[in-house]
């Protein structure tokens, strides 16, 4: 059914409907027939299921099966602790789930209150009654009622128009509003001059329609469907969680099966080897990997959300700082939606074409504001601001889609004038002199030549060209208002401007490596007009339209993706989902922003949906993971630079919390391999993985962003979070000397008390409860250093400042406080199986903590070193 192209009596009968609407009867058996007009949630997961998923992703699975062999251990060798520790994973895991779960749906209300921002009352005749109701209670064959400022409820055949103006941009993405009209329409159905569709602004005039479709059988209800269709990208941050905790799960289960292998090749028996290399997996899982990151996105998503970037999802946090390439929607994510005029020509006083673009216009002037078409209200604005003067309407001939152009009869200083504006090609034809330094210079073929070009010289600038022209009368004239004859009073150039802070925000995106493509339902000369205002492109544009890609192979269109100043315009939601899909399989990591509702599939489909959430449609915002709550355009610039120093200070602290690894794992290798008393216990482990670690680690992922963060290019694709340059910091040079700190107070202590190597210890005694506390308070005294150590890889703690990130300082005294409460509480005693030890053990720990300083200190020197020379070389 070409519902365009139908008479009016024709669309009634089509529709099973009347000029006088439908009967209420009707309508609440359509309603069953058709369901309500409303769009379905693109995210269909159920509550239930989205917190069942926070238990069963790898780092999860990693922590129950962690979990599981304590609780056999515990069951085989009751007596250890290991229940404890069991039910303390556990604990993690579950409140690690219900808080990511909670920061979500936290968001999702966000989105919610959003949502409600949209209008949901409508005005309808039914039973030849005009009445209003609820948007969702509209069903095909009502006859709605449009006035200005409305916003269109379903799909609908205009049957009645008096200069209604609709402006579709959020559907289609071109900036320009449409004139409607009731006539019939051979056209393409989104480029009809008299349909409405769901979700688009009335802007001007006043009308009647007749729904034709309704909720997801809309165009905006379409593209609705596309978008839950699409398969999201996953995140570079859930791949690199899952790598880590994959390579964690390797390292443990390997060593426990080495150290199973060499207990048995020393004679201990089955089980006690058995129990020993669950002992040394246990040691060797990161229990506190999961909470850390979890609470260290939610801050970055808490640091984002006072930049106005509302975080849907937490791993959105790091994906936006992994990005090399946004693809940005123009019409109110460039620009600010609203048309200006940007330059004027006129040979003569201004004022006079001001005059004509001030009184040949329909606006309404209000006490709020001028009021009605985009372009309308930036020609009477401006011919205002200008001392435009005033004058009295007798006459109009209204703009129509074939004349394009309007005509008004006016009364000015007691002498009447025929103002007319339009498209050049309708209103130069009719002129046959041009106002020059107050007099009337005839027009001939050269001069009217000449205006063409100079007409085709704005159009090219991207402008949207008005001409304006008059003709003084003698007296009214008795039939229609004479068109012919005119005079030229100058031309009007119109600009949807660009957002003032764009042009900063995509310097600082080209300075940080990322480039950025705009792809807009818009006209090419417009958008590389635009492109080249803001700075996004500085040569020749390469514009390719829409409809270029329909018969373009894959292999042309990747070829062309590869070239700088690149333009898509004319684009469907299909051709913009393509083209991000071509790039994220070249290897890109994509961002993509926009505000209607024909972005949403790109922007379900990218690695990262940034949707507006001021201007922008439900469907876009659901479908995005981040919503830009000022709609700017430079806030998605500081939400890259808080999502690459979430990235950097994550592998900080994993470095941090990975080094205590080492010296939780030597005493297990001295327990069985020289058949000393076990010089750490389960819980003491506990007690650091879980406790003293917890709050360093936090104000870890705390750190500001490094000054040159966004002066360098997004790292490499194939760069992973943990690298083989992490893992040797962590375990071969830091571990292993909080290692040596750890083991040398145990020994101090031992020997202090009269222990002899061969010599049995009852793990009751004072002496082995000081002595693990001793090798406990080791590794607590070189984490301590450690932390200033993790703060960077490569920079100097001297050059960070000490005292700069006042978290860490506050880390530091919560990891104290909790150490002295293990050691010197009878609770703490009695729960981690410690005892007090004197200050001389204390004492003893400094001179580690600050030898690890220096030796990391002296490790960055010479990394800093070899990164200059690399440098100077090439």
């Amino acid at each position: 059914m070409r519902i365009q192209a139908l008479s009016h009596d024709e669309v009634f009968s089509t529709l099973l409907s009347t000029p006088q609407g439908i009967t209420t009867e009707e309508a609440t058996r359509r309603r069953g027939e058709y369901g309500l007009n409303e769009i379905h949630e693109l995210h269909g997961r159920s509550l239930l299921l989205r917190l069942v998923s926070q238990f069963t992703h790898f780092l999860a699975l990693l922590l129950w099966f962690a979990a599981a062999l304590c609780f056999l251990s515990e069951y085989l060798h009751p007596g250890e602790g290991l229940l404890r520790l069991g039910i303390a994973i556990l604990a993690v895991i579950f409140i690690n789930a219900i808080f990511t779960f909670i920061q979500e749906y936290r968001t999702e209300k966000a989105i919610e209150e959003l949502r409600k921002m949209l209008p949901f009352r409508v005005a309808v005749i039914r039973g030849g009654a005009e009445r209003e109701i609820d948007a969702e209670e509209i069903v095909p064959g009502d006859l709605v009622v449009l006035r200005e400022g409305d916003k269109v409820p379903a799909d609908a055949r205009v049957v009645e128009a008096s200069r209604l103006t609709v402006n579709n941009s959020l559907l289609t993405g071109e900036s320009d509003s449409r004139l409607l009209t009731d006539a019939p329409f051979e056209g393409e159905l989104l480029e009809s001059g008299n349909l409405v569709f769901a979700g688009t602004l009335v802007v001007s005039g006043s009308g009647k329609a007749v729904v034709y479709a309704t909720g997801m059988a809309t165009e905006f209800g379409k593209i609705a469907q596309i978008t839950g269709k699409v398969v999201e990208e996953v995140s570079p941050l859930h791949i690199e969680i899952t790598r880590v905790s994959r390579i964690v799960a390797i390292i443990a289960v390997a060593g426990g099966g080495c150290f199973f292998l060499i207990g048995s090749l020393v004679g201990r028996g089955f089980w006690d080897n058995f129990l020993f290399a669950i002992g040394i997996i246990i040691a060797t899982v990161p229990e506190g990997l999961l909470p850390t990151v979890t609470l260290a996105l939610a801050m970055g998503s808490k640091r984002m959300a006072h930049r106005n970037a509302l975080v849907k999802s937490l791993n959105a946090v790091e994906a936006l700082g992994s990005v090399d390439l946004i693809c940005t929607d123009k019409t109110g994510t460039l620009t600010r939606n609203l048309m200006t005029v940007k330059k004027l020509w006129s040979l003569d006083d201004p004022a006079m074409a001001g005059t004509v673009a001030r009184l040949c216009n329909n606006v309404t002037v209000t006490p709020e504001g001028v009021k009605g078409d985009p372009t309308e209200t930036a020609l009477y604005t401006y011919a205002v601001e200008q001392g435009a003067v005033d004058g009295e309407r007798l006459g109009e001939i209204p703009f129509d889609a074939d004349r394009k152009r309007m005509a008004t009869l006016h009364r000015i200083d007691g002498k009447l004038f025929v103002l007319v504006k339009g498209a050049g090609e309708s209103v130069l034809p009719l002129c046959t002199s041009l106002s020059k330094a107050g007099s009337m210079v005839p027009l001939d073929g050269n001069s009217t030549a000449e205006l063409q070009e100079k007409l085709q010289a704005m159009a090219s600038e991207g402008l949207r060209v008005i001409s304006l022209a008059f003709r003084e009368l003698d007296a009214l004239p008795t039939g229609e208002i004479p068109e012919e004859g005119l005079t030229l009073a100058g031309f009007m150039g119109l600009l949807d401007p660009p957002r003032p802070e764009v042009p900063q925000a995509l310097k600082e995106c080209h300075s940080a490596g990322i480039k950025v493509i705009m792809i807009t339902g818009d006209a090419g000369p417009t958008a590389s007009a635009i492109a080249r205002d803001i700075g996004m492109i500085t040569g020749e544009p390469v514009i390719i339209q829409g409809r270029d890609l329909a018969g373009m192979p894959d292999e042309q269109l990747r070829e062309e993706l590869k070239k700088e100043n690149l333009i898509f315009a004319r684009m469907s939601p299909q051709n913009k989902m393509h083209v991000v899909g071509l790039l994220i399989e070249g290897g890109h990591r994509v961002a993509v922003t926009g505000d209607g509702v024909n972005d949403a599939p790109a922007l379900k489909k990218a690695h990262v949906g940034i949707a507006m959430g001021l201007a922008g449609t439900s469907v876009a915002r659901e479908a995005a993971d981040i919503v830009l709550l000022d709609d700017n355009f430079a806030s998605i610039v500081h939400a890259i630079e808080e999502g690459r120093a979430v990235f950097e200070n994550i592998r900080n602290f994993i470095t941090y919390i990975f080094a205590s690894n080492i010296p939780e794992l030597i005493p297990y290798i001295g327990y069985i391999l020289f058949g000393i008393p076990l010089p750490l216990t389960i819980m003491q482990i506990l007690a650091v993985d879980l406790g003293t670690d917890m709050f360093p680690a936090l104000a870890l992922g705390s750190e500001k962003p490094s000054p040159d963060i966004m002066q360098r290019p997004p790292r490499p694709k194939d760069e992973h979070l943990l690298t083989r340059g992490v893992l040797l910091r962590a375990y071969l040079y830091l571990g292993l000397w909080e290692a040596v700190a750890g083991m040398s107070a145990y020994f101090y202590v031992m020997y202090q008390g009269g222990w002899s190597w061969s010599q049995p210890l009852a793990h009751t005694t004072t002496l082995y409860l000081q002595a693990t506390t001793a090798c406990l308070a080791g590794i607590i005294a070189t984490q301590i250093a450690n932390v200033f150590a993790c703060r960077s890889p490569n920079v100097s703690l001297f050059t960070l400042g000490i005292f700069s990130n006042r978290l860490v300082l506050g880390g530091i005294a919560s990891e104290l406080l909790l150490a002295a409460l293990i050691i010197y509480t009878p609770f703490g005693n009695s729960l981690f199986a410690s005892a007090p030890i004197g200050a001389n053990v204390l004492l003893l720990l400094i001179p580690f903590a600050i030898l690890l300083l220096v030796l990391d200190e002296t490790r960055k020197y010479f990394v800093r070193r070899a990164a200059i020379q690399i440098k100077t070389s090439n």
